[in-house]
């Protein structure tokens, strides 16, 4: 098994569908990858074409228990006195890049635009993801790490 850490560069989105009738929607997402999970910053006032430039980093196990590894980006609309509106989400399949950095090293799906859909399937906008995987070097001294101290085994 190999442990690296992957890297989501969360970019921007552009035509989101718009929730509320009324206001501007404040976007934000959340990223999910196996039991982790990271939320972006809440894009105000931004609408349907906001702009995060946001970096999150995940464990990951490669291979692992599940046969088709997915990054999961929910695509959510930030209400202050009701509950957030789901706008859509998106699934990237990682298969291929975590095979390809356990080959190479690393390995980069360079930003691209992935089609946001709602529960029924439907286009609801596009957001612009970039991700890179690379395996960490196990490190051949006998070193634990606690905490962020290191203590070497005699």
């Amino acid at each position: 098994m190999v442990i690296g850490v992957m890297e989501v560069n969360l970019v921007d989105a552009h035509g989101l569908s718009k929730s509320d009738f009324f206001n501007k929607i404040d976007p934000y997402v959340v990223i999910q990858y196996r039991s982790q999970e990271h939320k972006s910053s809440i894009a105000r006032g931004q609408g349907k074409n906001p702009k995060w430039n946001e970096k999150f980093t995940f464990r990951v196990e490669y291979p692992g228990a599940d046969n088709q590894p997915t990054l999961v980006l929910k695509i959510m609309d930030h209400d202050t006195f009701t509950s957030d509106d789901y706008l859509g989400q998106t699934t990237i399949y990682l298969k291929e890049l975590l095979e390809l950095g356990v080959e190479n090293g690393t390995a980069e799906l360079r930003p691209q635009k992935y089609s946001v859909v709602d529960n029924n399937q439907s286009y609801t906008g596009d957001i612009r993801v970039a991700v890179t995987f690379t395996p960490r070097v196990e490190n051949e001294t006998y070193e634990q790490e606690f905490g962020g101290w290191k203590e070497s085994e005699w």
